[in-house]
């Protein structure tokens, strides 16, 4: 039972941290997906967009994230 309270723990952790991110993303001097690197090409009927840098630096910081929590729940 203690690893399934350690469990619900960590999800709302992620889910706190998540919806920080969401309040705080309108105050950054940058946009996420809209980053130098991010491929977007447009012609007239299409447009297709990769995000490159927005992915690196949203996999960087939820590498770091599990990484402390799997520190911490350990």
């Amino acid at each position: 039972m203690a690893e399934i309270g350690k469990n619900i723990i960590f999800i709302g952790l992620v889910i706190v941290v998540i919806g920080i991110i969401l309040n705080l993303s309108g105050k950054l001097p940058f946009e996420l997906g809209k980053l130098p690197g991010d491929i977007i090409y447009k012609k007239e009927h299409t447009t297709f967009y990769f995000p490159i840098t927005t992915s690196i630096i949203v996999s960087i910081i939820l590498s770091l994230l599990f990484y402390f929590f799997g520190k911490f729940f350990r």
